[in-house]
């Protein structure tokens, strides 16, 4: 609204500056138009019969009434077209926001008096195609990701019909290949179990209906339940986590939904960790935040891939297994929840080395 008045009133005073410096600009040559021409008639000597001599009396005769129509149809012609300037500025503006709305890359064009609002019109609809192109890429992300975890259901569950139907017509199978594969079909079962909960996660995915209910927390008790928690899946990749974190942080916030962030860092520290190696989790805390740090020794990240980690769906996996990966969802309502507490999320990689900061306000 003040960008507006102020471009108004800046519209206002240069279109009245011209409209005054053209009047004196008339007024100057009527003015000097007709002493140049007293000057010339002045240097000759007329006969009263010459009809020049006699045109010319005749007009200074009536100078007055000349005068009149010279200075009052150029003055009302004048402020006549600087007065419709504005209109035909506004004509361009409207035509202008038809170009903005358009879905073509072609630029909005304005008067050099009107290179402010170009700016703003341009950018509005740089955003607005970029924005077009975010969900329409989004779109196309999700409708893969479920076309590849539809392609992923066939397989556990092909393996536990398979291994059911052995178990049903092999009735001389021995315990110990009985209880082999039964433990395969509960494998695969679990996978089947995971791949639909990912189909859900998809389905219901909106961020705009996240909401905090906040509440005092011990944040260190909160982490090393959630290590406790974590120790069966360390274990599988013989991986070491080691907790920096000092004792007693209090702050408040959604204890469920900030838990829900630290499930999906470690998780994904756990799945893109070299085997037998270390994840670090720290803590420092600030004079109002905490700083949050989970680091592990994994394959470098490339920045291209870096810059995207946070959009909806996106997944560092891109091939169509989904044994390594979410629905990509993780990270992005992660990055929601943190910034909805008044937080800061970051990403970073490089010598083998992958790391997530988490800043978070204490109160």
């Amino acid at each position: 609204m003040k960008t507006e008045k102020s471009l108004s009133k800046r519209l206002s005073r240069q279109l009245m500056l011209r409209m005054i410096i053209a009047l004196i600009i008339y007024t100057f040559i009527g003015i000097a138009g007709y002493l140049a021409a007293i000057l010339i008639f002045g240097l000759f000597t007329w006969q009263t019969e010459n009809p020049i001599y006699q045109l010319a009396n005749w007009a200074q005769l009536r100078q007055q009434w000349f005068a009149l129509l010279y200075f009052g149809v150029g003055y009302f012609l004048i402020i006549r077209h600087y007065w419709s300037q504005p209109f035909r500025y506004f004509q361009e503006v409207v035509d202008a926001t038809k170009s903005v709305a358009s879905q073509d890359d072609n630029l909005v064009t304005l008067p050099p008096q009107l290179s402010e609002l170009e700016g703003e019109l341009n950018q509005i609809k740089m955003t607005a195609l970029n924005n077009q192109r975010a969900a329409r890429e989004a779109e196309q992300r999700k409708n893969d990701l479920v076309t590849y975890l539809a392609h992923d259901l066939k397989t556990p569950i092909t393996s536990v019909i398979g291994y059911l139907t052995l178990l049903h017509d092999e009735q001389q199978i021995s315990e110990e290949m009985r209880q082999r594969y039964l433990a395969i079909a509960l494998d695969k079962a679990e996978r089947l179990d995971d791949l639909i909960n990912e189909f859900f996660e998809i389905t219901r995915f909106n961020l705009s209906h996240i909401s905090l209910e906040k509440k005092q927390i011990n944040l260190s008790l909160m982490l090393d339940q959630l290590l406790y928690e974590f120790q069966p899946m360390l274990k599988g990749k013989q991986l070491e986590c080691q907790l920096n974190v000092p004792e007693g942080i209090m702050m408040r916030c959604d204890p469920d939904k900030l838990q829900r962030v630290f499930d999906n860092l470690l998780r994904n520290a756990v799945n893109y960790s070299f085997e037998n190696s270390s994840i670090r989790i720290t803590a420092k805390t600030g004079i109002n935040n905490v700083l949050l740090t989970f680091e592990n020794d994994g394959d470098t990240i490339s920045q291209e891939k870096l810059s995207r980690i946070f959009e909806q769906f996106y997944r560092l996996d891109t091939s169509r297994s989904s044994g390594s990966g979410g629905a990509g969802l993780g990270l992005a309502i992660a990055k929601e929840i943190v910034e909805l507490h008044g937080g800061t999320i970051r990403a970073f990689s490089e010598n083998d080395i992958i790391r997530f900061d988490v800043s978070l306000p204490l109160s």
